[in-house]
């Protein structure tokens, strides 16, 4: 019962990794690890907490005792996604009304098979027990998913979200050596992309509070459709031509004035 096999791993093996933020009880860290192995992950990254395993997080693991020796541990979560092309956020909290535009959410099913055939690193982060993942560590991420639950209830254990989300990317999973083709966006390349649409929701004519709303959306809505670095250098090019009009502006407030003013009389 529960022995180890000698069986090749997934090929998602190498290029996925579960991130966990500030996790709190040793036991679910190591369910998390023995629920890893189940599905063929391997690569365990842990924010803010100690390098030291006690016997409680070896004593749950079990046969998954790899998983833990090979963990890696960062201080925040940008160091630990660094090398990820990808980086998505999990959450139970589901807001509703003018709020939806943040957590848009996809469903874990909906994860390998909008990354099928890429290749590039993606990192599924889950955030601390009870609290999950502040809004500010929300923003890091690139894709939100959750886990569909009664609503009366919807909060999951930590190690429960993680066995379903490594599930159903075993379940769903249509990686392959053979059937990549498309490379996703570089780790690199998406930091220049966040840097120029920050920069450009902080240059453009808007009212202060709206400005946080503008970088968010289009870091989402930009993101959510997988881009490939070409397709970005390209996006990049009209966004940076498009800051520097602005700043620009922002320089010649009465160009700006003029500007508005003339279309207001056109319309």
């Amino acid at each position: 019962m529960g022995e180890m096999l000698d069986v090749p791993p997934p090929f998602y093996t190498k290029r996925v990794s579960i991130v966990l933020v500030r996790p709190q009880f040793d036991g679910n860290i190591g369910a998390v690890a023995r629920s890893m192995k189940n599905f063929g992950f391997t690569d365990l990254r842990v924010v803010g907490r100690d390098n030291e395993w006690s016997d409680e997080v070896r004593n749950r693991a079990k046969h998954a005792q790899s998983v833990l020796d090979d963990a890696k541990f960062f201080d925040n979560i940008q160091s630990a996604v660094s090398d990820s092309s990808i980086v998505i956020g999990t959450s139970g909290k589901r807001e509703h009304g003018s709020k939806i535009s943040f957590r848009h959410f996809l469903e874990p099913e909906d994860l390998p098979k909008q990354l099928s055939n890429t290749e590039g690193n993606i990192s599924i982060v889950f955030g601390p027990e009870g609290k999950g993942l502040l809004n500010a560590e929300l923003k890091i991420c690139d894709l939100l998913v959750t886990i569909p639950t009664w609503p009366g209830y919807p909060i999951m254990n930590l190690s429960h979200a993680v066995s379903v989300i490594c599930y159903s990317w075993y379940r769903n999973n249509t990686f392959s050596e053979d059937s990549q083709n498309e490379k996703l966006l570089s780790a690199e390349l998406k930091n220049v992309l966040r840097n120029e649409i920050h920069r450009l929701s902080e240059s453009i004519p808007t009212i202060d509070f709206r400005r946080s709303g503008i970088d968010e959306t289009l870091q989402r809505v930009i993101l959510r459709g997988l881009p490939k670095d070409d397709e970005i250098h390209r996006l990049l090019g009209v966004i940076q031509t498009t800051n520097l009009a602005f700043e620009y502006f922002s320089e010649n407030p009465e160009i700006w004035e003029e500007i508005i003013s003339s279309n207001s009389k056109n319309d």
